[in-house]
């Protein structure tokens, strides 16, 4: 290869996990230590009119708010650069390149706006810069696909084209073949870069790689400062840097880029995370946008075996563009097992009508109030259901599980089996049907018309209306807080995608009010639920 040259992008993709909120200092700083340590070509944001000028924000509406955020700031040989999303800015916020800063811009584009997006690529060429091309999403390009964008791009004549792995798809042999497709493709003065991410723990590893390769064609390796960047963050331009250093005889002074880190990035890990996560794994795993993980996630309903089954069903169109309302189906259709559970509800009946009932939920005050539950159950000898989980503290009639995450963490229910007290499941636990005591139907049961229609405590609820229940106790039903501990036993509590507490404890208390209209419900132990009416003993 002729050349190989860094892009360092922090400015840019380090942005989406602050919204782009540097501040102006910071900016400055980044900017100055990027230019002392002679990297080649700095991205310095996102041009996109549909935003305010901030000084304090890499993404801005034109070229000149760079300027005036810049303008302090000399660059005797680094390239600075910005982006473009094709469809977020207007020509017309684009200064003429002799009354701007920036050297060059570089406009990344979705496969179906290819045409348009090259179109605009001449006109920022018209205008004096330098022009970078970058599709986004790669991955989703059949070689006949690749080569018609590759004639539109020879036409322009950029500066580059990237390849771009938006969602860290690329193992060795896949990034070669879309290398090769390109260095064989192209015309020879345009340079070939490539935009990594780390969901596969391959982007630095890759990048090395391409390196290897024997070609007469300039290399533009992107990268970020400690790797900060969208999702699973990009490859580390410290890291790249000293490997240039090491054998390609480059000059990158590690030290700036090291301060750059310490003085400027470091304080964002407290606030944010990026890098290989196992969000961004799965989401790899199955070729698919993360959204759809991270949507499944937030559920907290299944154990990861049946969100990679859910994710393997994503419509092939639909697997980098992501479609909430197709995941949702997805979803829906997989905890689908209707069942008839009449008889199940008439033996239910029989079992305990006309005896008070105790819920237990998994909360501190199970613990904490342990001498006024126990007071409850030995004055009023009631039936005890242990809610979602397996209580360790007090004996229990019967263990009532509709969560199939929870049912999977007990060892796939092994232990529920092994355990004292009936164990009543729903239909949408699919590997309980053949041992559990009891099972209703699901879908009589969950709500789609409120965020906790889904939640142990709305399903059992609505069974016990079934059974003709009319007067609930409730303990250890305690409320969420971000920042108390939520269970009495730290085994309880899950990793998860977290709701709003303050959305999610409005919606209970919405729910249980209206439950209250068909059943007394009343709190044993203290809630964020129900702090008015509590039960004496």
């Amino acid at each position: 290869m002729k050349e190989v040259k860094l892009l360092d992008c922090t400015l840019r993709d380090g942005g989406f996990l602050n919204d782009w909120n540097f501040t102006y200092p910071a900016i400055n700083s980044i900017f100055r230590r990027l230019v002392k340590s002679h990297i080649d070509i700095i991205e310095i944001g996102f041009i996109d009119d549909r935003r305010d000028f901030d000084e304090n924000r890499t993404i801005n509406p034109s070229t000149k708010c760079f300027d005036k955020i810049l303008e302090n700031q000399s660059h005797p040989k680094a390239e600075i650069v910005a982006m473009i999303d094709f469809g977020t800015c207007d020509i017309e916020n684009i200064a003429p390149k002799n009354e701007s800063l920036i050297d060059g811009i570089r406009v990344i584009f979705k496969k179906k706006d290819m045409h348009k997006a090259i179109e605009f690529c001449h006109r920022i060429k018209e205008k004096g810069y330098h022009v970078y091309t970058n599709p986004v999403s790669i991955t989703t390009y059949s070689d006949r696909e690749m080569l018609d964008l590759i004639d539109l791009i020879n036409n322009l004549k950029p500066n580059a084209m990237s390849l771009v792995d938006t969602y860290g798809l690329l193992h060795k042999d896949r990034l070669f073949k879309y290398f090769y497709l390109l260095d064989n493709n192209l015309n020879n003065e345009i340079s070939i870069g490539y935009h990594s991410h780390n969901n596969f723990q391959l982007a630095y590893s890759n990048s090395i790689e391409l390196l290897n390769i024997k070609t007469n064609r300039n290399i533009i390796l992107d990268s970020s400062l400690y790797g900060m960047g969208k999702s699973a963050g990009n490859c580390n331009t410290e890291l790249l840097a000293m490997y240039l250093n090491e054998n390609l005889n480059k000059n990158y002074d590690i030290s700036e880029i090291l301060n750059a880190i310490e003085l400027d990035i470091l304080k964002y890990t407290k606030e944010y995370s990026w890098g290989y996560q196992f969000t961004y794994y799965l989401s790899a795993l199955n070729d698919c946008h993360p959204n759809y993980v991270k949507y499944l996630e937030k559920k907290n309903m299944l154990p990861v075996k049946d969100i990679h089954a859910i994710l393997q069903k994503i419509d092939n169109n639909k697997k980098l563009t992501y479609n909430e309302a197709h995941i949702e189906t997805l979803y829906q259709n997989y905890l689908q097992n209707n069942i008839d559970d009449q008889n199940t509800y008439k033996e239910l009946i029989k079992r305990i009508q006309n005896r008070q009932i105790l819920l237990l939920g998994p909360g501190v005050s199970v613990k904490t109030q342990k001498s006024k539950i126990e007071k409850f159950i030995e004055n009023t000898k009631p039936i005890v259901i242990s809610v979602n989980h397996i209580n360790s503290i007090y004996p229990t009639d019967y263990i009532f599980i509709s969560n199939p995450k929870r049912f999977d963490k007990y060892q796939d229910g092994e232990i529920l089996y092994k355990n004292r007290g009936k164990l009543i499941v729903t239909s949408n636990i699919k590997d309980a049907t053949t041992k559990a005591d009891f099972i209703l139907n699901w879908n009589n049961l969950k709500s789609t018309e409120t965020i906790v229609g889904e939640s142990s405590l709305y399903i059992l609820l609505k069974a016990l209306l079934k059974l003709n229940i009319n007067k609930v106790i409730l303990a250890g039903f305690d409320g969420f807080s971000k920042y108390a501990k939520n269970y009495y036993d730290k085994n309880e509590q899950f990793y998860q995608q977290h709701q709003d507490v303050n959305e999610v404890t409005t919606a209970i208390i919405e729910q249980l009010n209206k439950f209250k209209k068909s059943i007394n419900i009343q709190f044993l132990t203290e809630s964020t639920y129900e702090i008015r009416e509590q039960v004496s003993v």
